[in-house]
């Protein structure tokens, strides 16, 4: 059994929006779930031991979803090699919205005014530990939607602080993604079921505007 709540995925997209820039994500008054998938090697760690260690390398970037349906595109339901173990990282949503105030565009942002060219941008992208990156969504079968999910790759001390300080639980969601794999073709019977998310938006709007999110509150 999945320890998050779960709905299905026909009625869940609804209430979403179709298209935009928005963070979708399972989320409570104070905490927030990410996604991300390992070998077994490295999840089933973290899920034992509630940290990320032993073959998990700091030294590299770790990008993290808090869309589980991306996720399951980029993992292809958790069959891809080295991506076998799906895990939901519950965080604190003060640390997750730090992490967006310091998050930078993984490439230049042409006309959105943060940067006066491209030079400034490379300098703040060296300076952050965050970087930020929008992507088209995907249906359960990998068909692109209009909406556009949100990753943040993490280095440095903020890996640091994710992998060893910040995991407030690590979840192995490898049986409930197995179990839900055969309907994901079928979606539109309403027997795929999605952990339940809904429009994410930090405290503090100007957060918000900062990464480029459409503010819906």
């Amino acid at each position: 059994m999945v320890s998050l709540p779960t709905v299905s995925y026909r009625e869940q997209i609804k209430i979403w929006p179709q298209s935009g820039k928005h963070i979708l994500a399972h989320y409570d008054a104070e905490t927030i779930v990410v996604y991300q998938a390992y070998s077994p090697a490295i999840g089933k760690f973290a899920a034992r031991r509630g940290y990320f260690g032993g073959d998990f390398k700091y030294s590299r970037m770790s990008w993290i979803k808090p869309n589980f349906l991306w996720m399951m595109y980029r993992s292809a339901w958790g069959t891809s090699q080295g991506q076998e173990v799906v895990l939901g990282i519950r965080l604190r949503k003060s640390f997750f919205d730090a992490l967006l105030d310091q998050a930078v565009a993984s490439s230049f942002p042409r006309g959105d005014g943060r940067f006066i060219d491209q030079t400034e941008w490379q300098q703040a992208v060296q300076q952050s530990d965050v970087r930020i990156q929008w992507d088209p969504d995907h249906d359960p079968i990998g068909n692109k939607c209009e909406r556009r999910a949100v990753q943040l790759g993490l280095r440095g001390a903020a890996l640091e602080n994710y992998g060893k300080r910040e995991a407030l639980e690590i979840i192995d969601l490898s049986e409930f993604v197995a179990e839900q794999r055969p309907f994901a073709a079928s979606w539109d019977q309403g027997e795929l079921q999605t952990p339940v998310e809904q429009v994410y938006v930090p405290e503090d709007p100007e957060i918000g505007l900062k990464v480029g999110i459409e503010l819906t509150r």
